[in-house]
């Protein structure tokens, strides 16, 4: 290295955001992911037994993937290479692997590259990476916040070790909250400015498990503090609030969050809890989520999880569905709200679900039944000569508009499909079949 690179790597260390300032070198001073880093735990234990082979790293954002790479390169005494898939591709790749090659063979030294946000990639992209998995030029570090099965190509993940990384709880978040403002007053030398508690745990709060957000906050609001040399030396709650507006929700409309909040929406809903089911509404809602999406399910809901245990419910949902289309938001959560509010507390029956569905069941397996005659039309003379609606009896000729005839082809004759519920209308439905029923046997 040549004095102008040390005296730029020096600047740039020296200028870099807080969270890279503080990253660990070595493992006890890792915060978070103890199922992964604790004591006696699978990835501390390849770390220290020198063990490293390719892998992926996958959680959500600020739960420490790039400072895990980057410490696993230094105990590993590797060559670290990063690329952002978000911005480099396979050129900048092809640069990485040629690095690599000359370091093994100049020195026997191997190269770590670390890929953030791989689930960036193509296929194509993602697919240069494989042959130098395999021949051993690099150990490969993919980070992604997505779900690997869906956004990382077969054949690498097959190569690959999945690790999962999980939120950060609120005690690791505090943890490095004050690690990072102990390292401020180390480098400013400067232990005037301080945070209160309140300022702390709402920082924490806003975090949500993200490192980078509460970091990111605390560099605001120090920053804040430095840059108005005549305010309080003391960073309060009222500081912490003027330099994070608003809590960020973390959201992917295509992967899973986007799966996993929206199930919960539905089985909260399915379970009849109205205050869960708005909870997660507003989420929803907040993430910023197509609300025609949201009322479409609550159609779908409708129909499989109320059914006719109340009849009301796939019209209050229609209507809502309409509504959000015709006022669009932010009027729309309001009938999305009363929507669900309705949904939740009704009375539910699958049975129509589960009806429809054997019904289909026997229309595969026993294909395409014969209509029985007098079930026909015949609209021509020699329709009629055949049979065609011969015999057919009239529902609204007998007494309550009821006769008992062959409706079902006749290999179905005796197939029962609908299973009425003993809740809400159905208990009315159950009554009128029993009605019909005794007349039958009568």
């Amino acid at each position: 290295m040549n004095l102008f690179d040390y005296y730029q790597n020096e600047y740039i260390a020296q200028n870099a955001p807080l969270a890279s300032r503080i990253r660990p070198n070595n493992l006890d001073d890792y915060v978070g992911q103890q199922h992964l880093m604790g004591e006696d735990k699978i990835l501390r234990n390849l770390i220290l037994s020198g063990s490293i082979s390719s892998m992926i790293l996958w959680g959500p954002p600020g739960t420490g993937k790039t400072t895990l790479a980057s410490l696993i390169s230094h105990m590993s005494e590797t060559e670290f290479k990063q690329l952002s898939a978000t911005s480099a591709g396979v050129a900048d790749f092809r640069k990485v692997i040629d690095e690599a090659k000359e370091m093994l063979l100049n020195g026997n030294r191997r190269t770590i590259l670390f890929i953030d946000e791989l689930h960036r990639w193509n296929k194509a992209q993602q697919d240069a990476v494989l042959p130098f998995v395999e021949d051993g030029t690099i150990i490969f570090i993919g980070a992604t916040t997505e779900n690997p099965s869906f956004e990382i190509i077969g054949p690498l993940l097959s190569r690959c070790r999945v690790f999962v990384l999980q939120p950060l709880s609120e005690n690791d978040i505090e943890t490095i909250i004050d690690r990072a403002f102990k390292n401020f007053q180390k480098e400013t030398n400067d232990s005037s400015i301080q945070i209160d508690e309140d300022a702390k745990s709402m920082l924490v709060g806003v975090a949500n498990g993200d490192a980078r957000v509460a970091l990111n906050g605390l560099e605001l609001a120090l920053s804040y503090i430095a840059s108005n040399i005549d305010t309080t030396r003391i960073i309060s709650l009222e500081i912490i609030s003027e330099v994070l507006q608003y809590r960020s929700l973390r959201y992917d409309k295509n992967g899973e969050q986007h799966y996993d909040v929206i199930s919960a929406f539905i089985k909260s809903v399915r379970g009849s809890n109205a205050d869960a089911a708005i909870y997660w509404l507003a989420r929803l809602i907040e993430s910023g989520e197509d609300p025609e999406f949201i009322a479409r399910r609550l159609v779908i809901l409708a129909a499989e999880d109320v059914g006719l245990a109340d009849p009301n419910a796939i019209s209050i949902a229609v209507s809502c569905q309409q509504a959000v289309h015709f006022i669009g938001m932010p009027e729309g959560r309001i009938p999305l709200a009363e929507a669900t509010i309705y949904l939740a507390n009704a009375e539910k029956s699958n049975s129509a679900y589960i009806a429809i569905n054997n019904a289909i069941e026997d229309v595969r397996k026993f294909g395409n039944q014969s209509v029985p005659l007098h079930l026909r039309n015949a609209p021509t003379e020699l329709m009629e000569s055949l049979g065609y609606g011969k015999e057919y009896k009239y529902a609204h000729d007998y007494s309550g508009h009821f006769v008992d005839q062959q409706y079902l082809p006749d290999a179905l004759i005796d197939n029962q499909y609908y299973f009425p519920s003993s809740q809400g209308y159905e208990i009315t439905i159950n009554d009128q079949l029993k009605k019909r029923n005794d007349h039958i046997s009568d």
